[in-house]
């Protein structure tokens, strides 16, 4: 029988009982971490699963290694499963790891996932159409469990218990890893993992939904205020009025039709998207350079115009012009279309993503105008396929990821924990309740994306600090437990053995 989900009040109310029965530290705020990282390559198999084609070629992985807290013979191994960017940008935005490491005695890995970054496979072609097809969520697994079993070798930690870090997609993949690996990994922290929508599960409509929540939760004038500017600009060019928009809106180009309309609406959409993914209460520069609380200063910036669509300029400002050096919004350069609509960025790392979001990775995400604030704008299955044939010339495997991974029927996995922000659209999408008493879920009241991965501010919500400390119990719990496995292992042997030198069977001794 399934162990039945653990009630939300446990977790609030029994936080400090967890704690009691475990040597480890509650997490704290420790600041200015230097984890002193060694970049370093590994020479990792081009493709894992066949044998002819590309036989043992291999490539260079990166990753990064701190030994600044390890305390080696008892310390774990946090290992974090990189995601579709450069792996540094990662590390130098999970200060939540590096503090716990201090505190747990760990050796710290940032493994850099395969084609972003400097870890691609075929060099500066990597990421051109016909040199993608090694690019799976399966052969980044492989390329993890490959390198983690070969640091564990030549660190000397044959013995340290893995615990998998990731957020967002490198969360769904620190998932994936307990899950394919659990012999190599003890644990896996998931934040902000959308492991159910991924998996072309649930409402397609969810997404914008939530990013639109985000903004009527700052009072009824900034939700009207977007909507009468989106109005404004489809009734302006209805018109015929192109050259209006282009004005009030700042475009380097003029606008001149339906097709330039939807880029721009897409442009904007995608700056709200932003916005709600990193509204974290203190400033950042993760994805862009933002204000504190960016979506609160968004919709001061819409409502101190007095014209609408000048106010959505400048809303739009925080996201495509922050250095506020920039004389216009050059609509197809700062924003591209892809098979993500919540947005692919530009450059090689946008490609590689807008590939796997063409193969793997299902994002049929809509806007509607109705149940959310933004034009109509729809990414259904068969626009998606499309798309994907005309950009990669392939066509996107819908079930697979639900197939091969589970979606939300998780009843097989355990020592997984998934963390999400109610400010998180992407939250919708994940794990939003207990699944057994050691696959949990953690709501962060006022959390933006993954904000429990990042280091410890002392504008923090009290929320963030609670669910940190409660990971850092469980997670403490897993490498204990990990730790005893062996030992109760090498006691069964032994029982084992000396009952069949005595001539018993291991699972009936015999009576004389």
């Amino acid at each position: 029988m399934n162990p039945q989900p653990l009630p939300s009040w446990f977790w609030a109310l029994g936080l400090q009982l967890l704690a009691l029965g475990l040597h480890c530290q509650d997490a704290q705020a420790h600041r200015g971490l230097y984890p002193n990282f060694r970049e370093s390559y590994f020479e990792q198999l081009l493709d894992h699963f066949n044998f002819e084609r590309f036989s043992n070629k291999t490539f260079l992985q990166r990753y990064l290694v701190s030994e600044k807290f390890w305390k080696k013979g008892e310390g774990p191994l946090f290992f974090y499963t990189g995601n579709e960017g450069d792996v540094w940008s990662f590390a130098n935005n999970s200060g939540f790891i590096l503090e716990l490491a201090e505190q747990q005695g760990a050796l710290v890995v940032f493994a850099e996932h395969r084609y972003y970054g400097q870890s691609l496979p075929f060099g500066q072609q990597s990421t051109q159409r016909g040199h993608l097809e090694l690019l799976t969520v399966e052969q980044a697994l492989a390329d993890f469990a490959r390198l983690l079993q070969w640091l564990r070798q030549d660190l000397g930690a044959q013995d340290a218990p893995a615990i998998a870090f990731g957020g967002s997609y490198g969360g769904m993949l620190s998932a994936y890893m307990r899950m394919k690996y659990p012999h190599l990994v003890a644990g896996a922290l998931a934040a902000s993992a959308p492991v159910v929508s991924v998996a072309g599960l649930g409402d397609s409509y969810q997404f914008f939904r939530d990013v639109s929540a985000d903004f009527e939760g700052q009072g009824p004038k900034c939700a009207q205020g977007v909507r009468d500017a989106f109005w404004q600009i489809k009734d302006l060019v209805l018109q015929g009025a192109y050259s209006t928009v282009s004005q009030a809106f700042g475009t380097c180009q003029l606008l001149s039709g339906w097709k330039d309309l939807i880029q721009l609406f897409g442009l904007i959409r995608n700056a709200f998207t932003v916005l709600a993914m990193m509204d974290y209460p203190y400033p950042t520069d993760f994805m862009g350079h933002l204000p504190a609380n960016p979506v609160k200063v968004a919709c001061d910036r819409l409502l101190s115009e007095s014209q609408r669509i000048k106010g959505l300029r400048a809303l739009a400002g925080l996201v495509y012009n922050s250095s506020g050096t920039e004389p216009c919004y050059d609509i197809y350069l700062q924003y591209q279309p892809c098979a993500d609509p919540s947005g692919c960025g530009s450059g090689p790392n946008a490609k590689a993503w807008d590939y796997q979001a063409c193969t793997e990775i299902n994002l049929e995400f809509s806007s509607n105008n109705v149940t959310d604030l933004f034009p109509e704008l729809p990414f259904t299955e068969d626009l998606r396929r499309q798309y994907c044939l005309d950009t990669w010339g392939v066509w996107p495997r819908k079930d697979w990821l639900h197939t091969n991974f589970g979606g939300a029927d998780l009843k097989a996995a355990s020592n997984i924990i998934f963390s999400n922000g109610d400010l998180d659209p992407w939250a919708g999408g994940g794990i939003r309740r207990n699944l057994s008493d050691s696959v949990l879920a953690i709501t962060i009241h006022g959390g933006a994306h993954h904000l429990d991965l990042r280091a410890s501010h002392p504008a923090d919500p009290t929320s963030v600090r609670e669910a940190r400390k409660l990971e850092a119990t469980l997670i403490c719990r897993w490498v204990a437990e990990a730790r005893r496995e062996p030992q109760i292992s090498q006691a069964r042997h032994g029982t084992v053995a000396s009952l069949r030198l005595r001539g018993a069977s291991p699972a009936k001794t015999r009576e004389d």
